[in-house]
């Protein structure tokens, strides 16, 4: 019996740090982010694929789900990794089989959104998850959705910082969902409201 296609989840999210810009650090539940990352990789590794753009307080975390599930899934994930910030790669990256380095333009934001297009053009996605971040998750959250405008969107409110801002911007009454702003239990969050949907 054939087996069936693995679907792809994309995932934006970061850590935010306080220097860059008090406003998502204040705001951000880092526990939360940190159980939500966790928990989503583990829900989705073992049957779909996860892609997202390389960040050194996400990719650590997404290794640590796999090596602790033990299962030989390199092709479950995939990485987008700019080359501009290539001396700041963490270590996690080159444990990973399939990582695509898309090229450095010399300028932080024109090499961010070269990774982005490339990232939402290659692939197709059943899925969207925003958890935490800064800037980065609405500039990811509005050219995910214009490059994907049926895939089902995730921003995980409770997780705080940029999450939090674009589930209070985008979502009007009616898309809101309350398991999104209150429910810390993400593994039964995402079994329920992704795996269960897409």
């Amino acid at each position: 019996m054939a087996k069936e296609p693995l679907k792809n989840i994309f995932l934006s999210a970061s850590i935010p740090l306080k220097e860059r810009d008090p406003k998502y650090f204040d705001s951000a539940d880092i526990i939360a982010i940190r159980d939500a990352v966790i928990a989503l990789a583990t829900v989705v590794l073992p049957k779909h694929r996860l892609i997202w753009g390389g960040h050194p307080s996400i990719t650590p975390i997404i290794y640590h789900v796999m090596n602790r599930l033990g299962l030989n899934i390199h092709e479950h994930v995939t990485l987008y990794q700019s080359k501009f910030f290539e001396k700041h790669f963490p270590d996690d990256n080159d444990k990973f089989k399939n990582v695509v380095l898309t090229d450095n333009t010399f300028e932080k934001d024109s090499s961010l959104l070269l990774m982005r297009r490339r990232m939402f053009s290659e692939n197709q996605f059943a899925a969207g998850i925003f958890i935490g971040g800064m800037e980065g998750i609405g500039d990811e959250f509005n050219l995910f959705r214009e490059f994907h405008p049926y895939a089902l969107l995730m921003p995980i409110a409770s997780t705080g910082a940029a999450s939090e801002m674009v589930y209070k911007k985008y979502f009007t009454p009616e898309l809101k969902i309350q398991r999104l702003e209150s429910d810390y239990a993400y593994m039964a969050l995402f079994q329920d409201l992704l795996i269960e949907k897409i």
